[in-house]
């Protein structure tokens, strides 16, 4: 049921292993020699067949980016590993080896077929990435537990399963539970499944599925308010106002305040905290509702600015285009003009005058990128003027708001002194209406100790608040900051391939010139 590591020695894949198994597989004759001589680059291969090679362990093919197919059958591979960054695989073969455990697939988010025939393998699962499966080769394997099968479910393009050759295809309900639980499978075992079979299976199983098809739907609902839940933090996480949208900064300042929670129970305390944080609640919830609304006038700044910079860009691009069209329809004008010419000085005039015709292309070329390039500096600085001043005006009118709190708090932490230092009093004339319960009373010995109990509540308070804003300032300073220098660096990266481009294109007009030998012309 497993390869054994033979008289052969295990082999690493290195790259001379990975050169060698690309130049055999690569294309023959003279375009095989030319692959040979300039070399093959790695990104650039669509298949590799690595089967037979005596291979324990998948390593250093990260160079192989753009892989569709992967061969890797009859070696003895224990563990699924080094496949993390072949993100376009479609197929992958790693039958006949020694793997225990489905894993390593996470980023095979493309991978259509799937064989780990005759393996070692108890258990299908870490498959959830594979949303594209539709061919599942695992015969000949340790699987013994039907409920996997359940978890297949979940792999709606799923058309062709083999599970032959494990203990589970022994069961004399083998055929019927797949075809019950994995309705719209075509294939089972290499065989098709017909249509009577599958209506038997349902029959057969039936209250089970329908239980099954609750639980999931359950499931489902859950997941979709999970996936809506986080969608909308994230909304508010890029407006930087999350969990501002109720009390949630209200209950963290009580959260880790012990004397506060004590002092909550002295009489006349419930009703002062009531109404603070009703206040407070309101106050967070305006700097929320601010800060989408500002997210949104960001966004729309972002959006006109990127249409403008893309309707520069493509303008200019279209001038380039013409005065290029212009340019060969007279450059190949003047080639033929050159060929039918036989005087010797008439061609050499001739050539000078389309070299400088190449020349005043480069300069008109240039001249429209250095047009483009002071449009769009004037364009970037007066976007980066705007976005500072929005986030500015952001951050000066959180401020506010947040000062707001922190007034409210100082109000409450005046108040909440008075009734402890008043309870104080009461409790030393004995005029207090009922006992304190135990945790509150351990703080009224003297004045001072509940004077420093307040203090203690407040200042946890204060630094609440002020965390939070700090927080809000420095992380939407960092992405305005992050942001202007993206674009700047996004220009200086256009603007050097753009005058790559008019270079190498210059240079190669100019060494069709360069080249044209007069023996060829006058022949």
């Amino acid at each position: 049921m497993n390869r054994l590591c033979d008289s052969m020695e295990p082999k690493v894949m290195d790259d001379d292993m990975l050169k060698l198994a690309v130049g055999e597989q690569g294309p023959q004759e003279e375009a095989g020699q030319l692959a040979k001589q300039e070399g093959i680059l790695f990104k650039d291969v669509l298949s590799l067949q690595l089967d037979f090679r005596n291979i324990l362990r998948i390593d250093n093919l990260w160079q192989f980016e753009n892989l569709r197919k992967l061969q890797l059958d009859n070696n003895i591979i224990e563990k699924i590993e080094g496949l993390e960054n072949l993100t376009h695989l479609v197929w992958l073969d790693l039958s006949f080896n020694n793997i225990e455990t489905i894993e390593g697939l996470d980023t095979l988010v493309n991978l259509e077929d799937l064989s780990l025939f005759n393996n070692r393998i108890s258990k299908i699962d870490s498959l959830d990435a594979l949303v594209k499966l539709q061919v599942l080769s695992l015969g000949n394997n340790q699987i013994d537990n039907m409920m996997n099968i359940v978890y297949l479910r979940r792999f709606q393009c799923l058309r062709t399963l083999s599970l032959s050759g494990n203990p589970i295809s022994e069961a004399e309900d083998y055929k019927m539970f797949i075809c019950a639980y994995l309705p719209d499978l075509v294939y089972l075992d290499f065989r098709r499944i017909d249509d009577h079979t599958k209506e038997l299976a349902e029959a057969k199983h039936q209250y089970s599925i329908d239980e099954l098809k609750h639980r999931e739907n359950l499931m489902q609902v859950r997941l979709q308010d999970e996936r809506a839940r986080q969608e909308e933090l994230e909304k508010h996480k890029t407006a930087f106002v999350e969990h501002l949208n109720g009390s949630f900064l209200f209950d963290s300042m009580y959260a880790e305040d012990s004397e506060g929670n004590k002092l909550s129970y002295l009489p006349g305390v419930s009703e002062l905290l009531e109404a603070y944080k009703d206040k407070f609640v309101i106050i967070c919830m305006n700097i929320f509702e601010y800060g989408l609304k500002q997210q949104e006038k960001r966004k729309i700044e972002l959006d006109t600015f990127s249409e403008c910079v893309h309707e520069a860009i493509q303008e200019n691009q279209e001038q380039g285009k013409r005065k290029i069209a212009q340019f060969e329809e007279k450059h190949l004008s003047s080639l033929s003009a050159i060929r039918e010419e036989s005087e010797l000085p008439n061609i050499e005039k001739m050539i000078l005058e389309c070299s400088a015709d190449v020349s005043e292309l480069f300069n008109e070329l240039m001249m429209l990128e250095m047009q483009l390039v002071e449009q769009l500096e004037e364009t970037i600085n007066m976007f980066e003027r705007n976005i500072v001043d929005m986030v500015g005006l952001f951050i000066e009118n959180v401020q506010s708001l947040m000062a707001q709190c922190r007034d409210l708090e100082n109000h409450h932490h005046e108040k909440l002194l008075e009734i402890s230092i008043s309870t104080l009093e009461k409790i030393v004339k004995g005029d207090l209406d009922e006992d304190l319960p135990d945790a509150p009373a351990s703080l009224f010995v003297d004045k001072d100790t509940i004077v420093n109990a307040v203090g203690a509540s407040h200042d946890i308070h204060l630094l609440k608040i002020d965390n939070r804003e700090d927080e809000l300032v420095t992380r939407i300073n960092s992405w305005c900051t992050r942001l202007v220098d993206k674009i700047h660096k996004d220009e200086i990266m256009r603007n050097r391939k753009r005058v790559k481009e008019i270079n190498q294109y210059i240079d190669h007009m100019q060494s069709e010139l360069d080249n044209l030998e007069y023996s060829d012309i006058l022949d």
